[in-house]
C-alpha cells in the first residue's frame, strides 16, 4: 500500500469564520464549506475535496483534522458543515448538539483496519488481541516476551479526543465491554497523530502503534492480528477487513448538522458515488459497497 502523508492543507482558501456559506469576490460567486475532524480519514477527504472542486471552481473547500472528537466539537459549535469521524456519535455529544439546535445526521463512508505498526527491523511479524491488550496496558514490557529482542516496548496511542483511540481502547483494550474500566498504561506516549505515531516507529526500532491501515508502507512493519491464540492470523488489507478476517476492523462516517443541501448534499453525493468509492479503496480504505 501506498502512504499518503498527511498535511493540513486547507483547499483553494483558508476560511475563518462560519459554516458554509456564499459570497462575491471579484464578481465572481463562490461557496465556502469546512469540514473538520479524524486524521485517519483526512486524506481521503481532501481527494473528495480536490475532485468536487475541480467540478466547481467557484467552491472552496477547506479540510482539516485534528482528532473525531475535534470534528463533533466543531460541528456542534456550527463551525464546520461535515464532521469526518472514525467512530460513531456519543450520547452525550448527540445531547450537546440538540441543545445547540444540531441534529447530526449519520453517513458510513466506507470501512478501515487499524494496523500495529512496528519499525520495520523489528522481528516480530504476528501478534493476538489479548497480546495487544497486555502491551498497551503494560503488562507486557519487552519485545523479548513475544519474540523480539531484549529491549523495552516504546508504546504509542492516540490522544483521548481520537476516535482511533477510542475505538482500539474499546475493542482491544477492554473487549467491547461497556463495564471495563481499562485504560492505557501511563506510560504509553499519547501522540498528536497518525502522522505522529507513522513517524516515530519509522525511526525508533522499539516503538509500537496503532493507525490506519493507509499509513502501511515500505518504511515500516505492520503486523498480523488473530483473534486469540487459536485463530488464524490475519495481515490489514482491505480483503481482509471486507470479508470481516482482520480483527481489529471499523466503520469510517461523515456527519452533517441535519439533511445536507447546496455543497454539503453535493460533497455527500459524491462521497458516495461510485467513484467516490472507487478512491476510497485507491487511498487503502474498504468502499461500503463491499461490505
Amino acid at each position: 500500500m501506498r502512504f499518503l502523508k498527511i498535511s493540513f492543507i486547507l483547499f483553494l482558501s483558508v476560511v475563518f469564520f462560519s459554516c458554509s456559506r456564499s459570497s462575491e469576490k471579484g464578481g465572481a460567486h463562490t461557496v465556502s464549506m469546512q469540514i473538520k475532524g479524524s486524521d485517519t480519514i483526512v486524506n481521503l477527504i481532501q481527494v473528495w475535496a480536490e475532485r468536487v472542486v475541480e467540478n466547481n471552481p467557484s467552491y472552496n473547500i477547506g479540510v482539516t483534522g485534528g482528532g473525531s472528537g475535534t470534528g463533533f466539537a466543531a460541528l456542534i459549535n456550527k463551525t464546520c458543515d461535515i464532521a469526518m469521524s472514525s467512530r460513531e456519535i456519543e450520547e452525550k455529544e448527540t445531547a450537546m448538539a440538540e441543545e445547540k439546535g444540531v441534529t447530526p445526521v449519520e453517513y458510513m463512508i466506507g470501512l478501515d483496519g487499524l494496523a500495529i505498526l512496528i519499525n520495520k527491523d523489528n522481528p516480530v511479524n504476528e501478534l493476538t488481541l489479548e497480546q495487544l491488550r497486555d502491551i498497551f496496558m503494560a503488562k507486557i514490557t519487552n519485545w523479548r516476551e513475544i519474540g523480539g529482542e531484549n529491549k523495552k516496548i516504546v508504546i504509542l496511542s492516540r490522544e483521548s479526543n481520537s476516535g482511533t483511540h477510542m475505538f482500539f481502547k474499546e475493542h482491544v483494550l477492554r473487549h467491547n465491554d461497556k463495564k471495563s474500566k481499562d485504560e492505557f498504561a501511563p506510560r504509553a506516549l499519547l501522540m498528536p497523530s497518525s502522522q505522529a505515531i507513522y513517524d516515530e516507529v519509522s525511526q525508533n526500532p522499539h516503538a509500537l502503534g496503532y493507525v490506519g491501515m493507509g499509513y502501511i508502507n515500505d518504511n515500516v512493519k505492520a503486523v498480523s492480528v488473530a483473534a486469540d491464540e487459536n485463530s488464524e492470523y490475519f495481515y490489514p488489507n482491505p480483503h481482509n477487513v471486507m470479508t470481516g478476517k482482520y480483527p481489529i476492523s471499523r466503520p469510517l462516517y461523515l456527519y452533517t448538522s441535519g439533511e445536507p443541501e447546496g455543497v454539503v448534499k453535493e460533497f455527500i453525493d459524491y462521497a458516495l458515488s461510485e467513484e467516490g468509492q472507487r478512491i476510497v479503496l485507491e487511498t487503502d480504505f474498504v468502499p461500503i459497497a463491499a461490505r
